[in-house]
């Protein structure tokens, strides 16, 4: 399909912080230009992400302050820049982009990936929640069925040069990884929300595990603590925030993902892309994703004991991790793939423009 078939599309993400909607934002700016989609890709100064687009002939990477003494100017200079890339649809990320986002020049898509206030997003043309559940919440506060839509994230398979038996080995060597421990990864920032603090209690439990806990945020210490007072020094590792998830993921032997609030869960298609079994709690989007004891194994929230259970039944069953393995392989595919999921959004790009122009 040719570029010039496709819609010209402005994406509002204002902000540079590491968490799940900044990272999926990336991947999907990406995957549409890879799909023929050009774009202009408004985001706050951050050189790494300008670097990250940089090369794309479809991406056009604008950088805009707001906030404080900047807001005011940077209205105006997205105004400015609206009148002069004139892109059919604007797609906003969470409340800071929408409340920045002026009506009048295309029609507006929200992006939510959680129970955000609805206020400010009723301007939107088209408000899209990456689960089904919030877009039951969207409805239930008043926004109209046909203003809104569910299309999930996708999971991608991060590149990794080394093979699985290269990156495990240099892994267990990198962590002194005893030979009779199963590795096990978990993903996401150093938050309450993110429940690190179960996962690591649930270790006393687990004998013959290694726990890789790769993120950074604001309960680093506490964590620390945790760590020291249950005397698993040795076996749980604080790696901070890693880019090289293809890397983490290969050398790993088991996901797991025990959030406490969690409205999608991208980890949970990642391991499915990157083809390992899974554990999560079951959270609201886990819960929706997964089917227990097929694509992954749920446990109660912050229940510690069903989760040590639950690891020692993938370290001790070889034949239950290949079988869960093999069915999140299968959904990823099926429903999750970046193909699968880059069209789902320009069919709704062409929807709501073709709404707007009626």
């Amino acid at each position: 399909m040719s570029s010039e078939t496709l819609p010209r599309v402005m994406q509002l993400m204002l902000s540079s912080q590491n968490g799940g909607a900044e990272t999926f934002f990336e991947k999907l700016a990406l995957g549409l230009a890879d799909a023929g989609v050009p774009q202009c890709l408004v985001i706050e100064p951050d050189s790494r992400r300008e670097a990250l687009f940089a090369d794309h002939p479809l991406l056009e990477v604008k950088t805009l302050r707001f906030r404080g003494l900047h807001e005011p100017l940077g209205r105006l200079r997205l105004q400015w820049l609206l009148n002069r890339w004139q892109p059919e649809l604007m797609l906003t990320w969470m409340s800071r982009a929408i409340k920045r986002a002026p009506t009048g020049y295309c029609p507006i898509v929200a992006r939510l990936g959680g129970y955000y206030r609805v206020a400010r997003y009723r301007k939107s043309d088209r408000l899209i929640g990456n689960t089904p559940d919030i877009v039951r919440y969207l409805q239930a506060e008043g926004i109209p069925a046909d203003k809104t839509q569910c299309i999930p994230n996708f999971g991608e398979i991060a590149p990794c040069a080394l093979t699985d038996e290269q990156a495990r080995a240099q892994l267990r060597q990198e962590f002194a990884v005893p030979d009779n421990h199963r590795v096990l990864l978990a993903l996401g920032r150093l938050h309450k929300a993110k429940a690190q603090d179960t996962l690591i209690r649930a270790l006393v439990h687990a004998p013959d595990t290694t726990l890789l806990i790769a993120g950074d945020g604001e309960l680093k210490e506490t964590l620390k603590a945790l760590i020291k007072e249950l005397g698993l020094e040795s076996r749980v590792h604080l790696l901070g925030w890693r880019r090289d998830t293809g890397y983490l993921f290969k050398g790993c032997d088991i996901s797991v993902f025990p959030s406490r609030e969690e409205p999608f869960g991208n980890v949970v298609v990642e391991s499915w892309a990157q083809r390992r079994p899974l554990i999560a709690a079951a959270s609201a989007g886990p819960a929706w994703l997964i089917e227990n004891d097929v694509s992954g194994l749920l446990f109660p929230i912050d229940d510690d004991r069903a989760l040590a259970d639950a690891i020692n039944r993938v370290v001790n069953e070889p034949a239950l991790g290949e079988r869960l393995t093999e069915a999140g392989y299968q959904r990823y595919l099926e429903q999750f793939s970046r193909t699968a999921i880059c069209d789902a959004y320009i069919e709704m790009f062409r929807d709501v423009i073709a709404g707007y122009k009626r």
